[in-house]
């Protein structure tokens, strides 16, 4: 019994690391919308008003862009909100709707698995060259959507694990309506 209660707590101190860097995540994708926000402001103003490019700032603008797409994607799959189509498993109940739950968390993690072994691929070969703009080199202007795809793998993994083991998201991420038990699903 203590394995099962150590293994318990493992899951729940994994739960709440895993929580915490979806939001610092998070966090941080607020502040690049911020700064797109004012790049792109100044970019409109300095074009219109001063007939200044800045491709910079246009350079830069696209660099926060994928920092608000890739670090919010972690925090979606791992609250369970990220786009899904619910055709079938909320239809079923019980140890079937847990099967199918299980196989469609694990075709996610296999999808995202080999999303990280090709974004390896490309950084090695091309993460040398830089950005036009800037002179930034790739591996900084896509590190944001490597970090932001590692962490969804993790979460990812971490969500497989919790379904597989018959458990249900704790503490903050219990939110996540369970189709598992309730045989509903979310609009």
């Amino acid at each position: 019994m203590d394995t099962q209660n150590e293994r318990h707590s493992f899951l729940d101190t994994c739960e709440h690391l895993m929580l915490r860097l979806s939001r610092m995540l998070v966090s941080g994708a607020l502040i690049a919308l911020a700064v797109m926000t004012i790049l792109i402001a100044l970019q409109v103003i300095s074009r219109n008003f001063m007939n200044i490019g800045l491709p910079w700032a246009d350079e830069l603008a696209r660099l926060t862009g994928l920092i608000v797409v890739f670090f919010t994607i972690p925090h979606l799959q791992f609250q369970g909100r990220h786009i899904s189509v619910d055709l079938l498993s909320s239809r079923f109940k019980g140890k079937a709707a847990v099967v199918l739950r299980c196989i469609n968390e694990l075709a996610v993690l296999v999808f995202m698995i080999l999303l990280v072994v090709s974004f390896m691929g490309y950084l090695l070969q091309a993460g040398h060259f830089s950005t036009p703009a800037s002179g930034m080199p790739n591996w900084v202007f896509y590190g944001p959507a490597f970090i932001g795809i590692i962490s969804c793998t993790l979460g990812t993994a971490l969500r497989l694990i919790i379904f597989c083991s018959g458990r249900r998201m704790s503490g903050a991420s219990a939110r996540i309506q369970d189709t598992t038990s309730t045989g509903e699903s979310r609009v």
